[in-house]
């Protein structure tokens, strides 16, 4: 397991990794909460 997060902390396309999937569980979120917000007013 140390070998797993010393790749994913301490190399580049680790880091990368991280924020594409930061960036994907992000923007699910937001469509999420704009597509209920929109299925409210109706």
């Amino acid at each position: 397991m140390d070998v797993v997060m010393n790749l994913l902390f301490n190399t580049p396309i680790g880091l990368l990794s991280l924020f594409t999937i930061g960036f994907i569980v992000a923007m699910g979120l937001f469509i999420w909460f704009k597509l209920s917000k929109m299925a409210g007013e109706k």
